[in-house]
């Protein structure tokens, strides 16, 4: 009995060893994969990464391309609260140099479980130096990756903006999100005693698809001088300019004031970020008479010579119609109708054809349709009041009162109207290309059917250009060259009546006239000035003229 201590400790040894071995065998062999997989889940970590965002570039004739919409590491701030003990004063100096709410930072500042609260995206020089000056306790600065557009304001309404979730949101951001958007992929990386976080992905995800433009950088820039330009002469509130080749719907710039910068999109009126040019209604006025006298012409219940007499008004039961200024004209060709911009005639035309015929031509020509342009947010008018038969709608839609569309949507039908009568669709894509250098061009997209003939297509262009060299659109002449077009000023209706003071004011024009290379169309609201001819009409001179030049195309006659 005098070894019974050593005894029983030996065994405590071997019941201990057994109990050892027996939980070895249980976790090692046979429950093998649960704790590998626990031991993992332990010292790894499993995370989904996103590639980078494919980027948006302009071009000039040249080929050259300029960065519209890259990808750069920004500067943002983050509050931690827990680290913050005078709370009142930094939300103070902070709501000061950020140009931020104070309520909203203090707000942050006063939760108390929070490590990371975002203050700030994208800062700016200056902030950045004021924050590092103070070097306030527990606001911290920190790189990101995000977007930016060094083109600033240039053409912010076409490319709109990647929002702070990181989706794109308006223009060409939001229309080819999932082009521009990178690859989204799962990442594996580990910890451990020397780093915290080691990451080691398996294979890096792709980055998404780069996006050249058909739109010209100078010719983009050119449109939207002349709209700043225009702004300060005749404090215009908004204006918009589209140029486009007619032949296939290919956009070379597409310029809208007021426009925005992009970077700093959270300090903008949400008003500021729409494309007025594909989503802002109007009515065109007398340029739609050209889409009237079209329809007319290829129905061949008149033709350019055909003849009416002008007594300067005309009753609709309760509603009387008169020209500009209450002119009264006499007897007029067809051709001096649009010379003249005659709104009795536009009636006298749209009666020749029908109602019927009328509608029908107007839904050819894609008024009541989108015209499907590659942009987020376009919008259209069913026409609703038009629609409904009444012997003044249709009178005053025939002069381009009381009929509303796009902008885009009436450069879309004058396109038909001087191409050889087919229907082209707008787009603003060139080239869409991925990181393997594969690409494809955009293909010029014409619809398949013909909304006129080639030839009443050729009689409406030749009265076009008679508008400008014997009409009321003589301010459109660029020596050497024909070119035709037609101004447009309609009333704004508000309220359910027509303003006596507001106007859009238009003027379509295109050259050189009988192998057009470019249509522009140049929309301004409220301009301080009485017609079309002496606002728009004036811009679409120095920006065609500029396209000539630019372009060096031949001249149609010494």
């Amino acid at each position: 009995m005098k070894y019974w201590r050593i005894n029983l400790i030996l065994l405590f040894v071997m019941l201990f060893g057994a109990a050892l071995i027996g939980r070895l065998v249980y976790i090692q062999i046979l429950n093998h994969d649960f704790y590998k997989a626990l031991a993992q889940g332990q010292q790894k970590f499993f995370g989904e990464i996103e590639g980078e965002r494919g980027e948006i570039f302009l071009q000039d004739k040249k080929g050259n391309l300029y960065s519209l919409a890259i990808n750069k590491d920004w500067q943002m701030v983050y509050a931690s609260p827990q680290e913050i003990k005078e709370k009142e004063s930094t939300a103070e100096k902070l709501a000061q140099i950020l140009d931020l709410e104070k309520d909203l930072v203090l707000e942050k500042l006063n939760k108390e479980d929070s490590f990371f609260e975002m203050l700030k995206n994208k800062l700016s020089e200056s902030e950045i130096s004021q924050l590092e000056e103070l070097g306030l306790k527990g606001i911290h600065l920190k790189k990101v990756m995000g977007r930016y557009y060094p083109q600033e304001f240039l053409a912010s309404s076409v490319v709109g903006f990647v929002g702070g979730q990181g989706i794109g949101q308006y223009g060409l951001e939001g229309y080819y999100e999932s082009a521009l958007r990178g690859e989204e992929k799962f990442q594996e990386g580990g910890r451990n005693a020397w780093i915290d976080l080691l990451l080691s992905p398996k294979d890096e995800p792709k980055k998404g698809s780069d996006i050249i433009l058909t739109i010209d950088y100078n010719i983009q820039s050119m449109a939207e001088r002349l709209l700043k330009e225009t702004k300060e002469n005749l404090d215009i509130e908004s204006g918009q300019i589209i140029a486009i080749e007619p032949s296939s719907g290919k956009i070379l710039a597409m310029a809208n004031l007021p426009n925005f910068n992009p970077n700093y999109y959270f300090q903008e009126e949400e008003e500021n970020f729409q494309n007025r040019a594909i989503y802002w209604l109007f009515e065109p006025g007398s340029i739609f008479k050209a889409i009237t006298m079209a329809a007319a012409l290829d129905k061949r219940v008149i033709s350019p010579q055909t003849s009416y007499i002008d007594e300067g008004r005309l009753e609709i039961g309760d509603d009387t119609i008169y020209n500009y200024e209450k002119r009264v004209w006499g007897e007029k060709t067809m051709t001096e109708v649009l010379e003249r911009s005659i709104n009795t005639g536009a009636v006298f035309v749209e009666r020749q054809l029908g109602d019927k015929d009328f509608l029908a031509y107007i839904d050819k020509f894609g008024i009541f349709q989108p015209t499907g342009i590659d942009l987020q947010e376009e919008t259209f008018s069913q026409n609703k009041e038009l629609k409904k038969g009444y012997e003044i709608n249709y009178a005053t839609a025939s002069f381009g009162q009381g009929i509303e569309m796009t902008p885009v949507q009436i450069v879309r039908a004058y396109c038909a109207v001087i191409n050889g009568g087919k229907m082209i669709k707008p787009y603003v894509v060139e080239e869409i290309s991925d990181e393997n250098n594969e690409s494809f061009e955009e293909e010029a997209e014409i619809m398949e059917r013909q909304v006129i003939s080639s030839s009443t297509s050729s009689k409406l262009t030749a009265m076009l250009v008679s508008v400008v060299e014997n009409g009321y659109a003589k301010g459109a002449r660029i020596p050497g060259y024909y070119i035709g077009g037609k101004t447009g000023t309609a009333q704004v209706p508000e309220k359910g009546v027509y303003s006596p003071d507001k106007t859009w004011q238009t003027f379509i024009g295109f050259a050189p006239a009988f192998e057009p290379k470019f249509l522009i169309l140049v929309k301004l609201d409220n301009p301080k000035t009485r017609t079309a001819e002496y606002s728009a009409l004036p811009v679409f001179h120095d920006l065609a003229k500029y396209i000539i030049d630019y372009y060096q195309i031949p001249s149609d006659y010494e």
